[in-house]
């Protein structure tokens, strides 16, 4: 069973670092966010990650990908709160 408050930390830390993301012009800064959220990908709730990654093992750990798979991500969670 995956906690309301994983779920919440998560959003939380993903909510935060796409915000920056979003804006953000600098290159390095984009990247040191896709590492901080691919380093809590591997940390987070097994159960809740597989749950958001729909299976794919590459979710949010790609970098050309990686701003369509946090949005995805915080959708989701969005739902489960």
């Amino acid at each position: 069973m995956i906690s309301r408050e994983s779920i919440e930390c998560a959003y939380s830390f993903f909510h935060q670092k796409e915000r920056i993301y979003r804006y953000s012009t600098m290159p390095w800064q984009r990247d040191d966010i896709e590492y901080a959220i691919d380093d809590y990908s591997h940390q987070m709730s097994p159960e809740l990650y597989e749950l958001i990654s729909g299976g794919r093992t590459d979710f949010l750990r790609s970098h050309t990908r990686f701003h369509e798979d946090i949005l995805s991500a915080m959708e989701q969670m969005e739902h489960m709160l």
